[in-house]
């Protein structure tokens, strides 16, 4: 629904698998779970500093994409404020962050610092691959309705509504779907009863 992958399209998914222990990845691991090693020609160590994004999930379309997930399952998740403390860590993120946001959006005064950086440090990454890399890659940002062990939105409403202020707080249009960039809701509930 989103418009992620096409009617046809699948996905492989390379983490979080079970056999795996559910693990995350993040940085070259994060690279390599997606076979794309022989494929970096712009190095990611010169793009962004370690411990860069940890991916919610990683995986492969049938057409052979790259598709990064960021999951949410409340809106208070999203706020977040870089912590890099080296000097030359965070000049390496504020030109990264400074690439990205040229590419995304023509107004380049915004903060992408705080206080939506998880936001746009995926944006960025996305970025690299796209732009520094040249290989077509889909991000998407997957947001929870009802998880109420989170206390989370109920509504894809609701999530729209961030969506949107996340947006003007840093500059970018209202869609980004022709930069491979797409919001997907899925209700938490159909993960524990399909019939909801």
């Amino acid at each position: 629904d989103s418009g992620a992958l096409g009617k046809r399209e699948e996905v492989v998914w390379h983490s979080p698998l079970l056999a795996e222990s559910h693990r995350e990845y993040r940085d070259g691991a994060a690279v390599r779970a997606l076979g794309l090693e022989t494929r970096i020609t712009s190095p990611l160590t010169r793009f962004w500093p370690a411990r860069g994004p940890v991916w919610d999930a990683l995986g492969r379309s049938s057409e052979g994409r790259p598709v990064l997930v960021e999951a949410k399952a409340h809106i208070p998740e999203a706020v977040s404020r870089e912590k890099a403390t080296a000097a030359s860590s965070k000049k390496l993120i504020g030109t990264a962050l400074a690439l990205a946001r040229a590419h995304y959006t023509r107004k380049n005064n915004e903060d992408w610092s705080s206080p939506f950086y998880q936001y746009a440090n995926r944006l960025a990454f996305h970025y690299w691959l796209r732009e520094e890399n040249e290989i077509e890659s889909t991000l998407v940002f997957l947001c929870f309705t009802n998880a109420v062990d989170m206390e989370g939105q109920k509504t894809k409403q609701e999530w729209q509504g961030a969506i949107r202020l996340i947006h003007a707080v840093l500059g970018l249009p209202p869609d980004l779907t022709t930069f491979g960039v797409h919001h997907a809701y899925l209700d938490a509930r159909q993960l524990t009863d399909p019939s909801a």
